[in-house]
């Protein structure tokens, strides 16, 4: 199998479920945002599984997720810090140096790149809540093994 994006996933829920705080609040990973889903949260979605680096002796394939930090508030009751804060925390979890990145091997492949490739804020005010969102742009490099 050459798709990685779901262990790709699944390996980012797992390192940040649990790990992620702000402000005292615990802050929720998923895939899929249940209706129930308390704020703030973390969406991570797939994006683009591709094959990279052609030879012949390997596959080296590049993951593209993205990560979507949602806020939310009352009015004026809260801003776009929150949102930043929990930006930080998870680039320190998941942009490390090769000594931090995801463990795949077990799945059949060696991560040898992690970047993050921007992050977008965005505001959207509806009449029941103002949301406060950004949208990080991660690549994975992997070989299969």
């Amino acid at each position: 199998m050459n798709e990685i994006l779901h262990h790709i996933r699944k390996a980012f829920i797992d390192r940040l479920s649990g790990n992620l705080s702000v402000g005292g609040t615990s802050v929720s990973v998923y895939n899929v945002i249940p209706r129930n889903a308390s704020y703030p949260l973390v969406r991570i979605y797939s994006v683009a599984n591709n094959e990279i680096d052609l030879n012949r002796s390997a596959f080296n394939l590049e993951g593209q997720l993205r990560l979507e930090v949602i806020t939310r508030f009352d009015g004026n009751s809260g801003g776009e810090l929150q949102c930043n804060q929990i930006v930080d925390s998870i680039l320190n979890q998941i942009r490390t140096r090769s000594a931090g990145y995801i463990d795949l091997s077990a799945q059949g492949f060696n991560v040898y790149g992690i970047t993050n490739e921007g992050v977008n804020y965005l505001e959207d005010d509806f009449d029941d809540h103002t949301y406060f969102r950004a949208i990080i742009n991660i690549n994975v490099k992997c070989e299969k093994i």
